[in-house]
This record gives C-alpha cells, sequence and structure tokens, in this order.
C-alpha cells in the first residue's frame, strides 16, 4: 500500500479539493495531472466513464509514479469486479456514486480506502457501520450544504465530500465549508471544455491555484 487511509485523508484535507476527471486519450489525461499537480492539488480521482479507462488509468498511474507525494484514486465504480480490476492497477482508493455494502467489504478485505456516495442519513449510517471514514454527499448540487450541516450535526466526527455541482468560487465554496465540508470533489466546473479540447493546460493550472486558494481562504 503506497499510502495509509490517515495519510490519504489528510493529504485530502490539506488542500481542500480533489480533481474529478474522466478523458479518453491518455496524452490528454497526462496533460491534465500534470496542471493539476503544479497547481498544488496532491490527491487526484480518475474515473471510469469510458470504454478504454482501465487502460487510460494504467498508463496515467505509471505515468504519476514521477510525483512521489500524489494520490491517485478511481471513481464511478459499482461492482467489486471492476474495483479488483483498477486495485491491481493501483488506485490507491476507490469512489462509487452509491452506497454499495459489498464493494466496501470488498474494499475493506484489501484494505483500500473507500468512498460510497450517501445521499441520505440512513446511508449515511450505513457507510459508518461498513468503516467509511469519508462519505461523498451526491450529487452534492441535489442534497445541497444543509444536507451536510445536517449530517455533520448528527455525526461531527464524519467527513464528507460534496461532488457534483461543486463552483470553484468564493461563494459557493464557503457556503459548503462553513456547512462543514472536508474537502469538495470538482469535476467539469473546474475543466472547462475547451481548455481541455485546446490543451490549454497553462489556464487550467492557474484556474485550480486560484481555487485552491479560495478553499484555504474558506477553511481560516
Amino acid at each position: 500500500m503506497k499510502f495509509s487511509n490517515n495519510e490519504m485523508l489528510q493529504a485530502m484535507s490539506d488542500t481542500g479539493m480533489i480533481p474529478v476527471f474522466n478523458h479518453v486519450d491518455i496524452e490528454v489525461a497526462k496533460g491534465v495531472l500534470d496542471a493539476s499537480y503544479k497547481a498544488g492539488i496532491r490527491v487526484f480521482e480518475f474515473t471510469n466513464r469510458a470504454t478504454n479507462s482501465l487502460e487510460v488509468f494504467k498508463e496515467l498511474y505509471d505515468y504519476a509514479g514521477k510525483y512521489s507525494d500524489l494520490v491517485m484514486g478511481i471513481g464511478t465504480i459499482f461492482t467489486k469486479d471492476v474495483a479488483s480490476d483498477f486495485i491491481d492497477a493501483g488506485a490507491d482508493f476507490i469512489v462509487s456514486p452509491a452506497l454499495i455494502p459489498e464493494l466496501a467489504v470488498f474494499c475493506n478485505s484489501k484494505e483500500i480506502f473507500y468512498v460510497p456516495g450517501c445521499a441520505t442519513m440512513s446511508e449515511i449510517f450505513q457507510a459508518k457501520k461498513l468503516g467509511a471514514t469519508l462519505v461523498k454527499a451526491f450529487p452534492g448540487n441535489v442534497v445541497g450544504s444543509a444536507f451536510v450541516a445536517a449530517a455533520k450535526s448528527v455525526y461531527p466526527e464524519l467527513h464528507i465530500m460534496p461532488t457534483g455541482g461543486v463552483e470553484p468560487t468564493e461563494e459557493n465554496l464557503k457556503e459548503w465549508f462553513d456547512a462543514g465540508v472536508y474537502c469538495v470533489g470538482m469535476g467539469s466546473q473546474l475543466f472547462k471544455k475547451d481548455w481541455i479540447k485546446n490543451q490549454q493546460y497553462d489556464l487550467l493550472e492557474d484556474k485550480i491555484a486560484e481555487t485552491l486558494k479560495i478553499i484555504q481562504g474558506c477553511k481560516l
């Protein structure tokens, strides 16, 4: 195991944001990863949303080896068989859009950090019973910051990461962090299609750095 669970949690807390990204072209994925790291990202989530995601992830994970302190996981995982493939490819953690008990049990058996998606208090309760220390509030734009605040009032020790609809603005990020989130996941709001299409990684790097700076301000 490259990182302990505590080391991964600490990296997530330190930066406060996890980029969530997928692309079918490995060279584009490498460009995005480099820009993210240069901007200050230390935890990166690739997502299993394309037919060749496993192949791209394998190469990207090997490429990311040059960054010894970069934690890299895989998201959009629904089955233990698919999780097993990505764990074999090196994934440091597994993220799912849903709470899937058999997937949680499997990841626990492999000592792999598992982040389940939760949208209700019942799901959070089950996630805690299954050993989760970080849950993904998903979809973030549906459950909202009020859900996070309510969940934290009942489970103050639980770490919550909203993903989906989180915006790289001071107003939106302050709302989430004031509600008590541990960190945020950010995808399409961060990775502008034109920037990716035109390989304008310098613009992406600047945007990520600016967003991380806003997050640090929100955490004060």
